[in-house]
């Protein structure tokens, strides 16, 4: 299956007359080098007429350019205290946008290095991508599954230029699959179809996948995530399916990285219903589990060595119906621990909790292993840090090896960027029983938002639940564990999702 990334062609001469019109990204007309001599003088013109130059898109008729057009969108200032690559991402993005409304169908993107930012053509780039990213549902029906013909990119080394075009597309790849699962609609990613278009992606490819839709499996392997699926399994085509993932590099494996990922197909709060209009977009709260996905592709495209990743994909609706699971039940996890449910709205935690487990009983025996939680989990991820960021907390372990502190740095390069948390013992506090019957409680009845440490709590259930709590500093076995919350990062609805937090997770772990 191709996961139909933009068609990108690399050039040398900005008067290419294969393509109909250039988009420029640069922070201003008098820095660009002298390649792009042909675009300053126009720009210096026009900024005798316009001194809004800088700060909206515009469209110029310039002779003997590509399409006689040039469409510049300014980053604006990049060296302020609180700058970052991001406006190159943003400006790339609003200059195709522009030039989808000209009319142009081959853009030819001009976004020059910048000194102060070693990726910013990538980053240019990856944000030209994002605007280009035609949805799924339109793709299924649409002749074409591309928004313009091709997408050029101007650099003035062929090599470096090769090199530009095949890491954007293979990243691009990875965030297109995160997108489709992650932003489609609740039937046309259901779980079973989630499923078949993760097998397909990866059909022939160094990736290894299982599909567990049993459910006698699912409620021995994970009964926690099957008391969530008990309403939704009467109805076949929102049956739950947890996805397996392998991918092992060429040569000694080095480092294992183990992923869970959250995959709510649809939301509806279960039997503590969303009520007031918040239900919209509960589709989206399935992106955890995309975007390992997505990260799987970077993986099959770039192939790195010594590498092995192992995911696992949560697939299931909280559905609302006579069968539903409703708080006050107890179940016992995977890891034998006695949960009492305390609003069915925190399902999220449920479905990755006894998959969590899993990862925790394989690795250890692996190699140098990092344990990973990636969720749209908490309103509060929302009201704590704002939209656009993701949030990584570390237990002891991964505290110890500066998991989160490497991980918004590695973050940074792209513009892919993440804010930090810490797990303190008041987050383990809250999730202790309250009573002779539960062991553990899995979240109080009030909405994240309103709760204290609303994002941070729900990472030592997770811990406690698991049973990785026994596999602490304190441990023979101390194993490393973050928990991230992408609510915030993954995108706004209605809205394309970005893809978080797919970007940086390669960068750190080398993948380019």
């Amino acid at each position: 299956m191709s996961t139909c990334v933009q068609p990108i062609q690399c050039t040398t001469d900005c008067k290419d007359q294969n393509f109909d019109g250039i988009v420029l990204v640069a922070e201003g007309f008098d820095k660009l080098p002298k390649e792009l001599e042909c675009l300053k003088t126009p720009l210096e013109d026009y900024s005798s007429v316009d001194n809004g130059l800088g700060d909206e898109v515009v469209v110029l008729k310039i002779p003997g350019l590509p399409g006689n057009r040039l469409v510049f969108a300014s980053t604006g200032p990049v060296n302020r205290d609180y700058d970052d690559v991001r406006r190159f991402s943003d400006a790339a993005s609003n200059g195709i946008k522009r030039a989808l409304k000209a009319g142009l169908q081959r853009p030819l993107l001009v976004c020059p290095p910048h000194s102060s930012y070693e990726k910013s053509t990538l980053v240019g780039l990856l944000g030209a991508l994002q605007a280009l990213y035609l949805p799924l549902e339109l793709r299924d029906v649409k002749p074409s599954p591309h928004k313009v013909e091709v997408l050029g990119v101007w650099m003035n080394d062929p090599q470096k230029g090769k090199q530009l075009v095949d890491l954007a597309t293979a990243l691009e790849s990875g965030r297109l699959v995160c997108r489709d699962i992650g932003g489609s609609d609740p039937e046309r990613m259901a779980a079973p179809r989630v499923a078949e278009y993760v097998q397909a992606v990866f059909k022939d490819s160094p990736v290894e996948v299982k599909v567990v839709s049993d459910l006698a499996v699912l409620e021995k392997e994970y009964p926690c995530l099957a008391a969530v699926n008990r309403c939704a399994n009467a109805v076949p085509r929102h049956q739950a399916r947890v996805i397996k993932l392998k991918y092992c590099g060429e040569g000694p494996v080095q480092q294992t990285l183990m992923l869970v990922g959250k995959g709510i197909t649809y939301d509806t709060g279960g039997a503590d219903i969303k009520a007031g209009g918040v239900m919209a977009g509960m589709h989206r709260d399935k992106c955890g589990a995309a975007a390992v996905a997505g990260f799987f592709e970077i993986l099959a495209k770039l192939k790195p060595k010594h590498l092995k990743v192992v995911g696992s994909m949560a697939m299931v609706r909280n559905s609302v119906g006579s069968d539903c699971y409703v708080a006050d039940e107890l179940v016992v996890s995977r890891a034998g621990r006695r949960v009492r449910v305390g609003n069915t709205d925190a399902e999220g935690r449920m479905v990755m909790v006894d998959l969590l487990c899993e990862m925790k009983e394989q690795a250890v025996g692996e190699r140098s292993p990092e344990l990973f939680t990636i969720a749209t989990l908490t309103g509060h991820a929302i009201r704590a840090m704002g939209p656009n960021y993701s949030i990584i907390m570390d237990n002891g372990a991964a505290h110890r090896a500066g998991t989160a502190q490497k991980m918004q740095t590695a973050g940074d390069v792209l513009g892919d960027v993440f804010e930090v948390s810490s797990i303190r013992r008041e987050d383990y506090e809250f999730h202790k029983g309250k009573s002779e019957y539960e062991e553990i409680l899995q979240a109080n009845n009030l909405p994240s938002t309103l709760t204290p440490r609303g994002h941070q709590a729900p990472s030592a259930f997770l811990i406690m639940g698991s049973g990785l709590d026994k596999y602490g500093v304190d441990s023979n076995k101390p194993l490393p564990y973050s928990h991230i919350d992408i609510a915030g990062s993954s995108g706004p609805f209605p809205g394309v999702p970005t893809g978080a937090p797919i970007l940086a997770m390669a960068t750190k772990y080398g993948l380019f």
